[in-house]
Order: structure tokens, then C-alpha cells, then sequence
């Protein structure tokens, strides 16, 4: 009898969480972070690069984010990239090395960035489905191809089903936190 592998839904599904976890440590929350600008990519040697592969990020002061950029040619498109992100920065540049300012967040934009946050979290819940539904076609074709008997099926969708909804509550609770820390004066 051939088995459905839940480990790897599982895993599937954890991998939606932290991707979700990671988009939110790029979100601002008016605390200067490192991996505030981890998202960003530049547009360096014909490619697209992350910019920590093109310069080294630190952050000198709570409000303040500074990048050391490596080859000197690449400062106009770190400082473009960082510009043209949606994160509201305004990037001054020193030879070769990049200040990030963070200036204070308005409350028109809190609510923009617990939208961005929505949305992520969105696209996370739909991947956690998309994981889900793969198991539950998976699990028919088992069923039809008489691999396992309808009883298991049931067993089976039971289980991929509460680890759906253990997922969508990590995500939920993710967003919850994530909007407190934005909305956080």
C-alpha cells in the first residue's frame, strides 16, 4: 500500500510560514534593522543581486541603516534600488557608503505597511491551500488508482486538514503581532 507522505506537506507548509516570517522582518517598523533591507535586489553586473551580496549592511544607530557598498561603480544602483523600494527610504549616499535614514512613520503609512503585511499573509495562506489541495488530489488519485481504501482517504484529509488550519492560525497570529509592532507608537 503506498502512503501519503504528511511529513512533506508539513514541511511544505512550515516553508509558507517562514518565507511569510522573513517578508515580515523586511517590513518597517520604525526600529532600524539589518533585514529591513534584505528584500531588495539590485540591478548589478547584467543581473539582479541581492544587496547584501553587493555591499555589507549594518545599522549604527536605532534610526539609521548603513550599507558599505563593495565596488564603488555599483553606489548609484544600490542607492536606486533602496530608493525605488516600497519601503519609504531616502538613501544619501557618502563616497561609497549609503545612509538610510528612518524617518518617523506617519499614520497613513502604518496603515499602508498592515496592508503590505495583509498581503503577504494572504499570499502565504494561498500557499498553505496550494499545499493542501496537492495533498487532497494526491490522496484521490491514491483512492482511484486503489492504493487506499476510503476510510484511509477520510483519515488522511483529516490530518492534512488540521494541518491546514494549524498553519493558517501560525500565519494569522504572524499578521496579529506583526500589525501590533507597526501600529506600535
Amino acid at each position: 500500500m503506498a502512503d501519503l507522505d504528511l511529513d512533506d506537506i508539513e514541511r511544505r507548509m512550515d516553508g509558507a510560514v517562514s518565507a511569510l516570517k522573513s517578508e515580515f522582518a523586511g517590513l518597517r517598523t520604525g526600529r532600524a534593522s539589518v533585514s529591513l533591507l534584505e528584500p531588495i535586489h539590485v540591478e548589478a553586473y547584467g543581473a539582479r543581486m541581492p544587496l547584501n551580496q553587493v555591499g555589507t549592511i549594518s545599522v549604527p544607530e536605532p534610526r539609521m541603516i548603513s550599507v558599505q557598498v563593495w565596488d564603488r561603480s555599483m553606489t548609484k544602483a544600490v542607492e536606486k534600488a533602496i530608493r525605488e523600494s516600497d519601503l519609504g527610504l531616502n538613501p544619501q549616499s557618502d563616497g561609497q557608503l549609503i545612509r538610510v535614514p528612518l524617518p518617523d512613520l506617519s499614520e497613513e503609512r502604518r496603515a499602508e505597511l498592515v496592508k503590505v503585511a495583509s498581503k503577504y499573509a494572504e499570499s502565504a495562506r494561498v500557499a498553505v491551500r496550494n499545499v493542501r489541495r496537492d495533498g487532497m488530489d494526491h490522496l484521490k488519485k491514491m483512492e482511484k488508482d486503489s492504493e487506499i481504501s476510503q476510510d484511509d482517504k477520510r483519515l488522511y484529509e483529516d490530518e492534512i486538514q488540521e494541518l491546514t488550519d494549524k498553519h493558517v492560525k501560525a500565519i494569522d497570529e504572524a499578521l496579529a503581532s506583526k500589525e501590533k509592532d507597526i501600529m506600535q507608537v
